[in-house]
């Protein structure tokens, strides 16, 4: 028997070198499977030669080594744990060899083997552990390794069926309970920008978990093991077998490449795994965002047939829901049976009748339910004599129409689209069939985004949000809503073609499908315009809305109050189904404003000046009705101010600056810190000074602030009312109450040139750890001399970082421009940031901007 150092040496040497000939295989060849495949032998190989040096050199007896989990699957990653059960008859056995098992596996913990050793006899594995789930179901995939087969054949052959057979229902019950709370963790969608390729919906873990399901519901009607190719349905296993092996590839590349058991495909990681062709056969493209197709392909078939086998296990729900569910199948008619939320045929045969076939789903949408699992096999069956002769475009119309106005619409395309329906009404759809935007803006699919964007629009009037019920009135106001709808399908299929501009591609590609579907002149002048519009809010938002020239050549372009109020409701959903945090609550309240704004077409005198002594406007004449009351007079305080000023403030907050404004000769800055639901709310009063916007937004920015917005105004007088609106990433100020009068001291200090802002800033960013951006963003800067009467636009668009906002206005206040608004967005990585300028009170010269751009742009250079 060898010595324990040299067996040691052996095992690690023989580890080493074989891991890594398994690693450069993977790399030339990219074959998952046969990486995890030899890892599993390899693995295997160093147990039995350490059971036969350090436990039993003979014919072992009331002692088995048995694989579990990934091992027992063999199955094992180049850095996921080696699961093992040692197996005893009895206790006997366990205290005679714990000495020697204690051995073994420190053994294997010395040659940085994640090890995951278990312990039990065969009467233990029989009993069922509520708290410990995860090692009943590891036992699924139990496999012999050595020691006492018969010991091993007793429990595999005898204990565990006969044990699965008691317990298999509450098995499958938590089984299916955790597998649905891990799909909420994760949204419930494949669709992520940055997948879990093991854990999120469509991972390998749905491959395992829908495994486990059809092996226990197989035991229990075979009363035994079942065979391995008995238990998944043909079509379960067609889409099992390359999506298994496609997410296989990319698990080991991603632990090849971390050097850990880390299944995140990160960015960086999309890119090299498309680069080197990982899981696709043939050299491709190398395109991270076509490879990305192919992931989420193989996600969304494999995550559906997962659902396929959850959905045949009742959710643990309450009494409430079960009579709802009871209610529901009263909506059983000739056509549709209703059981449990599900919709069956009466008569599957009559299927073939395309007028059946769709009423099935526009009956799914009006009644929020899922059809069958032998429904959907149905469907599935008859598919290729649909796509022979598919329905003509008037009847695709009638079809679509069906299911988009109904409540759950959103769930029926999805559906429709999973089975290959969708595509068959509307061919248009295949080009964005998990297409990707790799901006970090977008968090779906561009197919899921247009889905999803249906969903909020039909959410909307049973939402708990004030904002989003507004929509939802504004959206049962329309006299044509299908029309909308059907907007938002296509308005982003010209991502799917390469091209400079997908609005325009997008705009082509919507007329030939409504060319086919024969859609009126008027109706296709109103989709088209839907499209060609869609950014068109956006972009408007990034002016003054309170200027009067603004809303009147954006109502120009409206032509009628339903066409505006569709590109509304259109511009709310698309925004919204960019990413949970796109539409925040000031977005909203803008494009509602700017809806509001046209619908009542605005007066023309919003951005002119106030004259507070000749002024006849009602706002004024109730402020200064307050203010005479409380001994306060407000017209030297107004004179001068925009007149946006007024629509942006209630009449308390004014009255509140004009306190703050008498009290400058006390303190020369007086600031107001309140918390509002989304963020907090910091109101500046005090002279207006050079670099006063910019060391703002600079001292904000080393607190760890992020702003949202800001509002900037001054009177003739020089006193000037900033309001930044920002959120606090550390959450410094919601913990510790007491840190709201140090960071107003702070902004003070600043201010007052007590504080060394460039140090603070400094100190900020040595303290942040410098993340790798995602994706790079050009600097673009934008002169408009058009848009304002009196101010001068610029239009930054740069990499977003840690004060950026404090030195684009720095170099605003060095080229002595002076900031009359601020208007502060932010997609992603990517600052949209707009400003109206003017300097000695008048607009830019052509010189005064060029300078501007050139000191800008050198600094804003990556360092």
């Amino acid at each position: 028997m060898s010595t324990a150092v040299t067996l040691r040496t052996e095992l690690r040497d023989l580890y080493l070198t074989e891991s890594t000939r398994i690693q450069q295989e993977f790399v030339a060849s990219g074959n998952g499977l046969a990486a995890i495949a030899q890892r599993t032998e390899l693995v295997e190989k160093i147990l039995l030669r350490l059971w036969r040096e350090l436990i039993d050199s003979g014919d072992a007896k009331n002692f088995s080594l048995v694989a579990l989990g990934g091992f027992g699957r063999r199955a094992l990653f180049p850095h996921s744990d080696v699961d093992i059960l040692f197996l005893h008859a009895d206790r006997t056995s366990e205290d005679a060899l714990r000495d020697p098992i204690r051995a073994f596996c420190q053994e294997l913990w010395d040659l940085r083997m994640k090890l995951g050793p278990t312990t039990r006899t065969v009467a233990e594995c029989d009993q069922f552990d509520p708290q410990n789930v995860e090692f009943t179901i590891s036992l699924l995939d139990c496999r012999y390794l050595i020691g006492d087969r018969d010991l091993y054949l007793r429990l595999h052959d005898k204990v565990l069926p006969k044990f699965f057979l008691r317990e298999g229902n509450y098995i499958i019950q938590q089984l299916a309970e955790v597998t649905r709370s891990r799909h909420a963790k994760y949204g419930n969608t494949v669709f992520h920008l940055e997948p879990n390729v093991k854990e999120a919906p469509g991972g390998l873990r749905d491959y395992n978990v829908a495994g486990w399901l059809a092996l226990l519901s197989a035991m229990d009607k075979e009363r035994t093991w079942p065979a391995p190719e008995s238990f998944l349905a043909d079509s379960a296993r067609k889409s099992f077998a390359p999506a298994h092996e496609f997410l296989s590839s990319v698990r080991t590349f991603l632990h090849y490449r971390q050097g850990r058991d880390d299944n995140m495909l990160a960015w960086e990681s999309q890119d090299e795994a498309a680069e080197r062709h990982i899981g696709v056969k043939g050299s491709g493209t190398g395109d991270a965002a076509a490879w990305m197709r192919v992931y989420f392909r193989h996600a969304r078939a494999l995550h559906y047939e997962c659902l396929r086998l959850l959905e045949s296990v009742p959710a643990a729900r309450s009494s409430l829901y079960r009579h709802f569910q009871s209610f529901r199948s009263r909506l059983s008619n000739v056509d549709f049976s209703v059981v449990d939320g599900a919709v069956f045929l009466h008569q599957p045969s009559a299927l073939r009748d395309p007028d059946l076939l769709f009423r099935i789903f526009s009956f799914a949408a009006h009644h929020g339910l899922k059809l069958a699992l032998s429904t959907e096999s149905r469907i599935q069956q008859i598919l290729p004599a649909i796509l022979e002769s598919p329905p003509s475009g008037p009847e695709s119309w009638r079809y679509l129409q069906a299911v988009l106005l109904e409540a759950h619409a959103a769930d029926a395309l999805r559906a429709m689209h999973s089975l290959g329906l969708l595509t068959i009404l509307l061919p248009e759809l295949k080009l964005i069939d998990s297409l990707v935007v790799r901006d970090f803006y977008h968090r779906f699919t561009v197919d899921e985004h247009s889905f999803l964007a249906i969903e909020c629009l039909h959410r909307a009037r049973h939402s708990n949000s004030e904002w989003d019920q507004r929509y939802g009135r504004l959206l049962e106001e329309l006299e044509r809503p299908e029309l909308l709808y059907l907007a938002l399908l296509l308005h982003d299929v010209g991502k799917g073609v390469p091209t400079t501009n997908h609005v325009l591609s997008s705009i082509e590609i919507a007329n030939q499908s409504m060319d086919r579907l024969t859609l009126s002149p008027e109706d296709r002048d109103t989709v088209t315009f839907l499209i060609a519009s869609h950014l068109e809010i956006s972009s408007v938002l990034r002016r003054d809305i309170y200027d009067p020239a603004t809303i009147q050549g954006f109502t120009d372009k409206m032509g009628t109050p339903e066409r505006l109020k569709m590109l509304c409701l259109l511009t709310y959903a698309d925004i919204k189904a960019v990413n949970p945090e796109a539409l925040t609550p000031w977005k909203a309240e803008n494009v509602w404003q700017l809806y509001i704004a046209a619908a009542n077409c605005m007066s023309r005198t919003a951005d002119q000046r106030l004259h507070a002594d000749t002024e006849n406007d009602e706002s004024v004449a109730r402020l200064q009705a307050l203010a005479a009351k409380s001994g306060k007079n407000v017209n030297a305080f107004f004179e001068g101010l925009p007149k946006r000023y007024l629509r942006t403030y209630r009449p308390e907050e004014v009255m509140q600056h004009l306190r703050m404004a008498e009290n400058l000769s006390r303190d020369p800055v007086q600031l107001h810190l309140e918390r509002g639901r989304h963020w907090f709310e910091l109101t500046l009063v005090t002279r207006d000074r050079p670099f006063l916007f910019a060391n703002v937004a600079g001292a904000l920015a080393a607190w760890g602030m992020n702003i949202v917005k800001a509002d900037a105004f001054s009177n003739s007088f020089g006193v000037v009312v900033d309001t930044f609106f920002f959120t606090d990433r550390f959450r410094t100020l919601e913990l510790n109450l007491p840190e709201w009068a140090r960071f107003q001291r702070s902004i003070a200090d600043v201010l007052n040139g007590e504080a060394d802002l460039e140090r603070m800033l400094h100190d900020r960013t040595r303290s942040e750890s410098r993340e790798h951006a995602k994706i790079k963003i050009q600097t673009q800067i934008e002169f408009d001399d058009e848009c304002s009467a009196t101010s001068t636009l610029v239009q930054v668009i740069a990499q977003d970082r840690l004060g950026l906002l404090h030195r684009v206005c720095s170099r605003f206040s060095y080229q002595q421009c002076n900031i009359e608004i601020a208007l502060i967005d932010t997609e992603g990585q990517m600052a949209i940031d707009v400003f109206y300028l003017t300097s000695d009170g008048a607009k830019l010269s052509s010189a005064r901007q060029q300078e501007l751009k050139a000191d800008l742009e050198e600094e804003l250079r990556p360092a």
